[in-house]
């Protein structure tokens, strides 16, 4: 069975990136009739958080990504010590006594040089005698593991043919002072034992791979496909912005942004395919880990929000009824949503039809509002109310076009422009109508 994993820290809330690379296992999960495991990764104690933890189970569901299993980290801190022991007995994990100035000197001579800054395996020198000697004296290793001789090579399947050779890498500390192990370690060793079959990352992690196929290759006979996904650029081709890249979920979905609109715009990010308002199901169904391109795509704000108004302006009430003002009804939001980018926007409108708003004053307008106020039409308003108004008033003023609408729809709403004024009308009426027509008449 075709096995994926996400595995975020909780250490912050999730953003852009973090929602596309889970979309994407999501995708190729469901698409595949596949398994998608939730795993944290929570061994950073000093900045995880239980409610970070908690945000990530709520975004996730809100973007519609359910689970099949969930896993984490900070349970599996006795398996971890026996797999470092395995290594240890084998050769690959060795003792390291450097300090943090100590290596930072060696790379500054390398680089002086205009060598690698690669690790040059001086504590591999030491024997046990002194290893022994040095932990009696105080000193605390890290462990690091001995990379084999060669070149790490796999077929990516989004960037095609990879390989890194091994004398451009350090081998990697899997092991610190305080005998806490890194992600380098741990996530292999989870991904051997939850039997991962497909790790679908960003593209930053591609040296990560080199190295972790070689931990791979010295723990098992099976090793997983990888696939990295191109990191996500500015509208410009710049680096994505941190205002942009650091965009939690959680703020957009305080904006008003749909669930739906987001993962439409990410599951076609870094493909050809153009962003439609397609949703989740349809989504899985015509996915396809091949559609994403090697190139770093662009993130496009204004390509977001037009999505989030396609998903809007076809939402049913009753999916929306309890994120509206109180008291808001199925005809207030026939009336809007059609004009709406954000949810959010919501809150303007119903201000507009059953609050109170600042009303421009038009004293150039002052003899045509008082006829609109004349010609006023008795309640009960409905659907035809406003195309009687405006009638009667033009044929009392000779006013047409824009000079006959406008000075109306700035006096009643507040806007030069939003939903059609046949709707608003009743729903703002003859009270409010006319107190906005007098002040806008001063």
């Amino acid at each position: 069975m075709i096995k994926v994993r996400v595995a975020p820290s909780p250490t912050g809330y999730l953003h852009v990136g973090n929602a596309r690379a889970a979309l994407v296992n999501f995708l190729f999960a469901r698409s595949q009739n596949g398994h998608f495991l939730l795993r944290l990764d929570d061994t950073d104690t000093a900045r995880g958080r239980p409610e970070y933890e908690q945000a990530i189970y709520d975004d996730l569901t809100w973007l519609g990504l359910t689970w099949d299993s969930t896993a984490k980290q900070s349970d599996r801190f006795a398996r971890y010590a026996e797999v470092a022991e395995s290594l240890k007995a084998a050769g690959r994990l060795y003792p390291c006594f450097e300090n943090a100035e100590e290596l930072a000197a060696k790379r500054a001579a390398l680089e002086k040089r205009k060598l690698p800054p690669v690790y040059d395996r001086a504590a591999l020198a030491l024997s046990p005698a002194q290893i022994e000697t040095a932990i009696k004296n105080g000193n605390r290793p890290h462990w690091r593991f001995k990379l084999s001789p060669g070149e790490a090579t796999w077929i990516d399947l989004i960037l095609g043919p990879k390989r890194v050779k091994f004398s451009t890498v350090s081998d990697p500390v899997l092991i610190r002072e305080d005998g806490n192990p890194l992600y380098t370690f741990t996530s292999v060793v989870d991904d051997i034992d939850h039997q991962i079959t497909h790790i679908i990352r960003g593209e930053d992690h591609v040296t990560n791979t080199a190295v972790q196929l070689d931990i791979f290759n010295a723990l098992t006979n099976a090793t997983p496909r990888f696939a990295h996904l191109p990191l996500i650029s500015g509208g410009e081709g710049e680096k994505l912005s941190k205002r942009i890249g650091s965009a939690s979920l959680r703020a957009m979905r305080a904006d008003g942004i749909e669930p739906a609109a987001i993962t439409a715009y990410l599951a076609r990010l870094g493909t050809s395919k153009d962003p439609a308002p397609i949703p989740l199901e349809d989504l899985i169904k015509t996915f396809n880990i091949a559609d994403f391109g090697r190139s770093s795509p662009r993130f496009d704000p204004h390509q977001l929000l037009a999505l989030n108004r396609k998903f809007l302006h076809h939402l049913p009430y009753d999916s929306v009824q309890n994120r509206l003002p109180e008291g808001a009804g199925p005809d207030f939001w026939s009336a809007i949503r059609g004009n709406l980018d954000l949810l959010t926007e919501a809150r303007q409108w119903w201000d507009v039809v059953a609050g109170d708003i600042t009303t421009p004053e038009q004293p150039d307008q002052k003899s045509f509002l008082e006829a609109a106020l004349q010609t006023l039409p008795p309640a009960p308003w409905g659907p035809e109310t406003w195309k009687t108004w405006t009638t009667q008033l033009a044929q009392a003023t000779g006013a047409k076009g824009r000079a006959l609408y406008h000075p109306i729809r700035l006096a009643l709403t507040g806007e030069d422009q939003g939903p059609e004024m046949a709707t608003l009308l009743p729903l703002i009426g003859p009270d409010r109508a006319t107190e906005r027509l007098r002040r806008s008449a001063r």
